[in-house]
């Protein structure tokens, strides 16, 4: 069986590893594996066409420096597939990449079946991509639970919810009994998250630091944890410093799940931090802020009541957030209170958080990855 896959950068290189795990376990007989990774990938023995840093690349003027570098491997990765005839192709996220690889396969050898590993957010904006996946995709394989009924109703391709890679970490992200206690201790604990992208970090470290300060004022004593993005450390902790409020800045991942499992309340940007924030049972508030020129466009194509992921899980606005102009210090400390202090504002909130094991949780617990094989596996067949 030949199986060939094609990631566009780190974060699919980890989801087409533990695939091509589950794949070799769960198939019928011995797997061959081609196409574009990484080293997670490369470990589980893909020889990559390239190196994968040639197409991880994010953002209009950085894809646009590197214009002819990005044509060059999609039309390499395309004769690639072509020339093997796998028995499935993979494509794992990256739809600027992938989908460029994918409907130039599907013209030239449209007997070779495609499988898309995560769902591009046609629920939040440009929904008319949905139905426009139907004719280079066969198979949508969904992180989120809502992604299914969203393909379904915007014409898209078939769609199978097989877990989000976070619902194998559970043990790493739930209090035991010693971090639980801490999480009614006083001074409180509140962990701080201000994204991942240089952007981010800048215009929410200021009002972020604001905020802790109005909110000791309003509760009394508080011990704020904020887990660094390596790549950003310096960042942080120059913009840090000139916060009233004193925080502590932890690195790796190993210490932000710490930090998750002790906390009592979180303050975080928008982002899949707020869902490792949801399943470790943490009460947050979210904030996001953009330039003017994303929130005009964001304000003309975004399709969805809440940019909160556990929000859109659940189905109700259970997180509070604040974008844009509402993304005060009064606004964030006003909130992050009671849920500091306790009530029912933060009672909701915890009981909301505990539905979202629920609705993530696979039949008999199964692996996403191992779920994601048994339908690339059922593809084929197909």
């Amino acid at each position: 069986m030949k199986i060939w896959l094609v990631a566009g950068e780190d974060s699919g290189d980890q989801l087409g590893a533990k695939l091509m795990a589950s794949l070799r376990e769960a198939a019928p007989g011995p797997v061959t594996f081609g196409g574009v990774g990484g080293e997670a990938m490369t470990a589980r023995g893909l020889t990559s066409l390239f190196p994968l840093d040639d197409v991880a690349v994010m953002g209009y003027l950085p894809v646009l420096a590197r214009l002819r570098t990005l044509l060059r491997r999609i039309r390499q990765t395309v004769d690639d597939v072509v020339a093997n005839r796998p028995d499935v192709l993979v494509i794992i996220d990256s739809p600027g990449f992938t989908h460029a690889v994918a409907s130039r396969v599907r013209k030239r050898a449209p007997e070779i079946p495609i499988v898309d590993y995560v769902s591009p957010s046609v629920w939040a904006w440009r929904p008319w991509r949905a139905a426009s996946m139907r004719g280079f995709v066969d198979h949508v394989l969904a992180l989120l639970p809502f992604e299914p009924a969203a393909h379904l109703r915007l014409n898209g391709p078939p769609c199978t919810y097989v877990g989000h890679p976070l619902i194998e970490r559970f043990s790493e992200l739930r209090p035991d009994a010693s971090d639980a206690a801490l999480r009614e201790a006083v001074p409180w604990r509140v962990v701080v998250l201000p994204g991942s992208r240089r952007s981010e970090i800048e215009r929410l470290m200021p009002v972020f630091g604001r905020t802790l300060a109005r909110l000791a004022r309003d509760v009394g004593p508080i011990e704020a944890v904020l887990p660094a993005v390596t790549r950003h450390c310096a960042l942080i902790e120059r913009m840090a410093n000139a916060w009233d409020a004193p925080v502590r800045i932890v690195a790796g991942e190993g210490a932000k799940y710490a930090a998750f499992r002790q906390a009592r309340a979180a303050l975080a940007a928008s982002g899949t931090v707020t869902l490792e924030l949801a399943l470790a049972g943490v009460p947050m508030v979210v904030a996001y802020k953009v330039s003017r020129v994303e929130e005009a466009v964001a304000r003309r194509l975004i399709q969805v009541p809440t940019i909160v992921l556990p929000n859109l899980i659940l189905s109700e606005n259970a997180m509070p957030e604040f974008v844009q102009a509402e993304c005060t210090e009064d606004r964030l400390a006003a909130a992050l209170a009671p849920l500091v202090t306790g009530g029912t504002a933060r009672d909701r909130q915890v009981a909301a958080l505990k539905r979202i094991d629920g609705l993530m949780r696979l039949p008999g617990d199964e692996a996403p990855s191992r779920s994601a094989a048994r339908v690339v596996l059922a593809a084929i067949k197909g």
